[in-house]
C-alpha cells in the first residue's frame, strides 16, 4: 500500500505503525499455534482500522478474513496493552525547561502569560443500551461518556480524565482529578490553565469575563477565545482521525469502561500522530462545540466565594497589567 491509503486506512503512517508493533508486538505473540493464532502485525492493524473507522463490521469487510468475534478480539487486546503505556505519552509538563515551553508556547498565542494547559470536557457517545442507565444520558440526550482532556501548545494531549458517565457536570470532573487536585496544591507553582464558562474561576483557572464592561476586558476575552480554540481544534482533529470516537458512527458499542480505555488509546495515538508531524487524511477538520454551562455547586457556599474573589483577583491582575498595556501602545 502506499503511504497515503495507510495514512487514510489507518490514521498512522508506517514508520509510526511498525514502532507500535515494536512495542506491543512480544506480548501479542502467541506461544502456540494451536487453532491458528493471529499474528501480531493482523491484530494491530484490525484495532488500528476499528479505531479509524469505529465499525466492527467495516473492519470485517476489508478482507482480513476476520470474524466480528475476531475482530473484537483483537480490539480487546490491543487496547489493553496500549493503555499500560499510556502515561509515557501523556503527561503534564514537569521541570523548569517543560514548563517555560509551555507559557512560552501558550504567551505567543494571544499574549496570556503563565499558561500551561487548556482544559476542556467532551462527549464521546457510546451504544450499548443493555449497560447503561440514565446517568450516561448527556445534556443533549445521548449517552456519552464524559472525558475531560488537558491540551499543551503543540495541541497534544498532557492529561486526561475517562471515566464519568454523560451527565457528569464538567467543573465536578475537574474537581475530582488528580491535575485539578495537583494544581490546587501548588504543584504547578504560578501557572494557570484556561477554561470556558462551565469551570470555577480560581487563581490557577481562568474562564472569561461574563460581562465585560472595559475594553481591556473584551481584549483578554478575544485573547482567551483565541488561546481555547487550541483545545477545540485539538479534540476535533482527534475525533476525526479516530472516527470511532465520532457521533457519525453512531457510538462506541462496548461497556462503558472499555469505551474509556479506547478513549485514552486513541488519545495516546493522536500525540503519537503528532508529534511524528502526520497530517489528517480528510481535508476537513472538525471543531469540537460544547455549549457552555454554569459554576456547579461543589464547595461550601463560604469556601466557594472565597476561591472565586481570590480568583477574580488574579484574573484582574492579568487584564490590568498585560490587555491595558496592550490597549495603550496599540492606541
Amino acid at each position: 500500500m502506499s503511504e497515503a491509503a495507510i495514512l487514510t486506512k489507518f490514521r498512522l503512517p508506517r514508520q509510526q505503525i511498525q514502532q507500535l508493533l515494536d512495542l506491543v508486538g512480544p506480548t501479542l505473540l502467541r506461544q502456540t499455534r494451536r487453532s491458528y493464532p493471529l499474528s501480531p502485525e493482523i491484530q494491530l492493524l484490525a484495532a488500528l482500522r476499528f479505531y479509524a473507522v469505529g465499525s466492527f463490521l467495516e473492519v470485517v469487510g476489508d478482507g482480513y478474513g476476520l470474524s466480528k468475534t475476531s475482530v473484537w478480539w483483537c480490539v480487546h487486546s490491543v487496547t489493553d496493552i496500549l493503555l499500560r503505556h499510556a502515561t509515557d505519552y501523556i503527561h503534564m509538563p514537569s521541570g523548569r525547561h517543560e514548563l517555560m515551553k509551555a507559557h512560552q508556547g501558550f504567551h505567543a498565542i494571544a499574549g496570556i502569560p503563565r499558561i500551561i494547559g487548556l482544559v476542556d470536557g467532551t462527549l464521546i457517545p457510546i451504544a450499548n443500551p443493555s449497560a447503561l442507565d440514565q446517568a450516561f444520558i448527556c445534556r443533549k440526550g445521548f449517552a456519552a461518556i464524559n472525558v475531560q482532556v488537558v491540551v499543551d501548545h503543540r495541541g497534544m494531549f498532557a492529561d486526561m480524565v475517562a471515566k464519568w458517565p454523560g451527565s457528569t457536570h464538567d467543573s465536578f470532573v475537574w474537581a475530582n482529578s488528580a491535575v485539578g487536585q495537583d494544581v490546587e496544591r501548588g504543584f504547578f507553582g504560578q501557572s494557570i490553565f484556561l477554561g470556558d464558562s462551565g469551570y470555577p474561576l480560581r487563581t490557577y483557572l481562568l474562564n472569561p469575563v461574563t460581562n465585560p464592561t472595559t475594553q481591556a476586558e473584551h481584549n483578554y476575552n478575544v485573547a482567551h477565545i483565541s488561546t481555547r480554540n487550541l483545545v477545540e481544534r485539538s479534540i476535533g482533529r482527534w475525533k476525526m482521525r479516530f472516527r470511532c470516537l465520532h457521533k457519525s458512527a453512531g457510538g462506541l458499542r462496548m461497556k462503558p469502561e472499555r469505551c474509556c480505555a479506547v478513549a485514552v488509546v486513541t488519545a495516546m495515538l493522536h500525540n503519537i500522530t503528532v508529534s511524528g508531524g502526520a497530517a489528517l487524511p480528510e481535508e476537513e477538520e472538525e471543531e469540537e462545540e460544547e455549549e457552555e454551562e454554569e459554576e456547579g455547586v461543589h464547595n461550601p457556599p463560604q469556601l466557594r466565594d472565597a476561591l472565586h474573589a481570590a480568583g477574580v483577583q488574579t484574573r484582574q491582575q492579568i487584564i490590568l497589567t498585560v490587555f491595558w498595556l496592550m490597549y495603550f501602545f496599540v492606541s
